[in-house]
């Protein structure tokens, strides 16, 4: 099982795949008034939807049309990046920042951790994009979203690294979803043919792990 978990995740962050466009709309796919409320989603290849024919059928979509269903009124942007690290994170937010938004769901990590970069290094460039938030836009709510470290990368590293995302979330004071994957890792029917990346099922469920964590930053 944890070796299956660890080439699942290896393989996923070192697949190819090209970056996904920002998307600026709302549930139903068109342009919004700058009064409506924003969910940015910045992450990496599992934000952006690898793979998927229709990249409507990513989680950040599944998810905004869900709570919009439930009465909420949020435009979203995706700013998924496959293959992004922290450090190219922190190299585009600021023109994602531009999109003024109201919710900041940040999934970044995973790239560093398969590169081998030191975990304090993944942590502080975390750290600088969450202050960066907070700094221009002091009322906008983050929720950061975890990884795992695979077992292949040695027991002191991953120790180091798994640590990141509750220690970040305790001193920044940001929720956190501890392992984004839950609900699809090593599932066979929830992962497409290359037994890596999510289908439009398994983002179904990536969806319903975030929404948990993702509702009470919410506002009508």
């Amino acid at each position: 099982m944890v070796l299956r978990l660890s080439l699942l995740i290896l393989c996923f962050f070192l697949a190819c795949g090209k970056p996904a466009t920002s998307e600026s709309e709302n549930q139903n796919g068109s342009q919004g008034s700058n009064e409506t409320k924003r969910i940015v989603y910045f992450g990496d290849s599992l934000t952006a939807g690898y793979g998927l024919t229709n990249y409507e059928d990513a989680w950040p979509h599944v998810l905004t049309n869900r709570i919009n269903a439930e009465g909420y009124s949020y435009q979203m942007t995706n700013a998924g990046v496959s293959g992004d690290t922290t450090s190219g994170g922190l190299g585009r937010l600021e023109w994602v920042l531009a999109e003024k938004p109201t919710v900041f769901i940040l999934e970044l990590g995973a790239n560093d951790m398969l590169r081998g970069i030191s975990p304090a290094v993944t942590k502080e460039n975390l750290r600088s994009m969450i202050k960066q938030i907070k700094s221009q836009y002091p009322s906008t709510k983050i929720l950061l979203v975890g990884m795992i470290a695979t077992p292949n990368m040695g027991k002191k590293y991953g120790n180091a690294f798994n640590a990141i995302y509750p220690e970040l979330a305790k001193e920044e004071s940001v929720p956190l979803v501890p392992f984004i994957l839950e609900k699809v890792a090593t599932i066979r029917q929830l992962n497409q043919k290359d037994g890596i990346h999510p289908t439009e099922e398994g983002h179904k469920l990536v969806a319903d792990t975030v929404y948990p964590y993702l509702k009470p930053l919410l506002e009508k």
